[in-house]
């Protein structure tokens, strides 16, 4: 059990991000336990043929010695960002510039889950001359394995950073710590988590940067050093409906009032969706998406909110009246 202690100015500083860096690095823990991960499976089987790939083995070889499953991450692999609409690319250039002690000191933190990698050791060793390879293999491996669903991922993971924005305005910092996932408990003035890590952390005054993960399934996990921004990755929200693709019911009724392009597109907007996601999930286009989304607006059947550089889009209490008579509820 961990707790993580806070002052006035650690809860007015807490923000939610979302992390490509993250998401890409974490992703290589499922090559190796795809049952744990059954949910991704579909990606799991396109990343591992990706991964045997002789070009693409070679370049993220140093990147798969130090993302293992059941071991820890140096935390200048995956740093925390203060920004939800930071860019892989500003992520690398943080990696590229971290100081050789940094890395070093990083990377002897792990050493509790377990001893490094052959390039673990090496970096150890020789950190300036060995980062800007590892930076490489994290942008092989976004490019290759994350980039083709990388809308569809973003969109799931700004959607649960809008909802936690929601929980913010409503209740405060202490009712989206509670609920931020089971194993978290707010205590006025600490959050008790339910791991393994065993970690007594004062934020001092820093604030918590907290990003929702794709990959990540059990808990909350934690970048907590004296010297780096205090930072926690947990599992994101409605994850089951990442890969899920909406095929029509037979003889819905909804449609044949509609048309079948934006009943298809109701059924979906329970939760938030932008145009490219929903465009993946129906099989539509994204212009086709973009019309049927401008009716339904229109037609006060759907709300738009713009986060960043991002719309999503979602049902009205009219939208759900139809949805409701629809399915028979």
């Amino acid at each position: 059990m961990s707790e993580l202690r806070f002052e006035p100015a650690d809860v007015a500083g807490v923000r939610f991000t979302v992390s490509p860096v993250w998401e890409t690095v974490s992703s290589l823990w499922l090559l190796d336990n795809p049952v744990r991960h059954a949910v991704h499976l579909s990606w799991i089987d396109r990343a591992r043929v990706t991964a045997r790939r002789p070009e693409v083995a070679v370049r993220i070889r140093s990147l798969r010695g130090l993302a293992r499953p059941r071991r820890w991450l140096p935390d200048f692999l995956t740093p925390a960002t203060t920004r939800a609409d930071v860019t892989l690319e500003e992520q690398l250039d943080q990696i590229a510039a971290t100081a050789p002690d940094v890395v070093v000191r990083d990377l002897l933190s792990t050493t509790p889950s377990g001893p490094l990698s052959r390039f673990g050791q090496a970096l150890l060793v020789a950190p300036r001359e060995l980062l800007p390879q590892l930076v490489d293999a994290v942008r092989v491996w976004h490019d290759e394995a994350i980039a083709p669903d990388w809308a569809r991922m973003r969109a799931l993971l700004e959607a649960d950073v809008a909802h936690r924005a929601a929980q913010l305005a409503e209740g405060g910092a202490g009712r989206v710590l509670d609920q931020l996932h089971r194993s978290l408990h707010w205590l006025g003035d600490r959050v008790v988590s339910d791991d393994p890590f065993e970690r007594d952390f004062d934020l001092g005054g820093r604030g918590l940067a907290l990003n929702p993960g794709v990959f990540t399934d059990r808990r909350v996990l934690w970048n907590l050093l004296e010297e780096s921004m205090p930072a926690g990755t947990y599992p994101v929200r409605a994850v089951g409906t990442l890969w899920e693709t909406y095929p029509m019911p037979p003889g819905d009724p909804l449609a044949r009032v509609v048309g079948s392009g934006r009943a298809a597109l109701l059924h979906l907007l329970d939760t938030p969706a932008t145009t490219t996601d929903l465009a993946r999930r129906t099989g539509l286009s994204c212009g086709s998406v973009s019309q049927h989304l401008a009716a339904l607006h229109a037609a006060g059947l759907v709300v738009r909110t713009r986060r960043s550089r991002h719309v999503f889009y979602r049902n009205t209490d009219a939208a759900m009246v139809l949805l409701r008579a629809a399915r028979g509820d």
